[in-house]
């Protein structure tokens, strides 16, 4: 996702690796205590600061200099959405990550601050007395936090120049630059050695487009289908985003305005047709069936598929049985391996698929999975992706 920040900051200066310091902005006791006690227990992350209201954040960053904040959307005195480009002005490379209840109002407040420079969202369970909501909660904004911080270390350490070779300064100088963290540098565009291979596209013509996403595809999400009119308006297109309910409706909304066209949450049992978009709705896994000589989809209230649900995985894995190798995927940006296997089983039919590459993604985690595995035809930066599927359902087969 491309995020625009405002004002003229500039990155603060990176300091030693350690624990990714974390400030929790919320005006609930509950809620600031049971992240504090989650972030205390793991190893690579500490609390910062737990403060009541977004003024507080503002005017306490630079003291607290996180790398991460959780910032609540309602607050007294200064709301999350209000604080959010603030506390960017001031350090522009802090990980924002909101986090909201599931209504509808919330829901379009996050939208908006993914726009404004937020680098994710969370749903906040109604009640943290129910545990498998807690649990959840818990599990996604741990992972969040981790894989958006690593992400921003990363980045910090690439971008950082290399000292050149001097004398040994006095300790007065200043702090010397700390080495990256323990996980890989962002791919370039250009294939360089001991990059993913790939193979060879599928010499059969796609008749779907199946795309799977999680963290940062909203954005990514957005952008692609503004590129997709070709495609849409002759084939189905059908989207799982890793997403609770009420966000995707949202989201559906969002993109239909975005590739002016129909997209909607996907209804059980109706029928798949081209001229729209299909999206899995949150809280269901989404799949498709042969209905006679059409084909349906099938919405599923089964268990989560790789700690989600709505899956990648059982949308890919279907789509087999009814189109069989003429299917072209799309793996974008997100955490996990989601749609790594559907993908193989998508290639074994003779289909393809397509992965963002790890420079235009929010987290390489899902594409990472599947160029990884070995299963890609393509590993592209998100603004040559719709280019590229729209030459593939014209006839192109390189």
């Amino acid at each position: 996702m491309s995020v625009a920040f405002a004002g003229n900051s500039t990155t603060t200066p990176s300091r030693e690796a350690g624990p990714l310091r974390v400030m929790i902005v919320d005006d609930s006791v509950v809620i600031r205590g049971l992240i504090s006690r989650w972030i205390g227990a793991e190893h690579d992350m500490e609390v910062a600061a737990s403060l009541r209201t977004g003024l507080e954040a503002v005017n306490q960053l630079g003291r607290i200099n996180p790398d991460v904040a959780v910032l609540d959307i309602e607050m007294p005195e200064l709301d999350g959405l209000s604080a959010l480009p603030q506390l960017l002005a001031k350090k522009r490379d802090l990980v924002i990550i909101m986090a909201s209840t599931l209504t509808r109002r919330n829901a379009e407040i996050s939208f908006k601050a993914l726009s404004l420079g937020a680098a994710d969202y969370i749903p906040k369970p109604e009640s943290t007395r129910e545990a498998s909501a807690a649990d959840i909660f818990h599990h996604d904004l741990i992972q969040k936090i981790r894989h958006l911080g690593a992400r921003l270390r990363r980045k910090s350490a690439v971008l950082s120049p290399p000292l050149a070779p001097a004398s040994p300064a006095p300790a007065a100088r200043g702090p010397v630059a700390r080495p990256a963290a323990p996980a890989p540098a962002p791919a370039m565009h250009a294939p360089s050695p001991g990059s993913p291979s790939t193979r060879p596209f599928s010499t059969q013509a796609p008749k779907v487009l199946l795309i799977g996403s999680s963290t940062g595809g909203p954005q990514a999400l957005m952008s692609l289908v503004t590129e997709l009119g070709p495609v849409i308006d002759r084939f189905p297109v059908l989207i799982t985003q890793h997403m609770p309910p009420t966000f995707t409706t949202i989201l559906a909304e969002h993109l239909a305005r975005s590739s002016r066209r129909p997209a909607r949450e996907a209804v059980d049992g109706e029928p798949v047709k081209p001229g729209r978009i299909y999206l899995a709705p949150g809280g269901k896994h989404m799949r498709v069936v042969r209905s006679g000589a059409d084909v349906a989809i099938a919405l599923d209230d089964g268990p989560a598929v790789n700690f989600c649900k709505p899956a990648v995985d059982p949308l890919f894995t279907s789509a087999i049985d009814v189109w069989h190798g003429a299917i072209l995927s799309v793996i974008l940006t997100g955490m996990g391996s989601d749609g790594m296997r559907g993908g193989k089983d998508i290639v074994a039919a003779g289909g393809s698929v397509i992965a963002q590459d790890e420079a235009s993604s929010v987290v390489w985690g899902m594409p990472g999975a599947a160029a990884n595995a070995g299963i890609c035809a393509a590993i592209l930066p998100l603004n040559q992706i719709g280019a590229k599927v729209n030459r593939l359902f014209a006839g192109d087969r390189s």
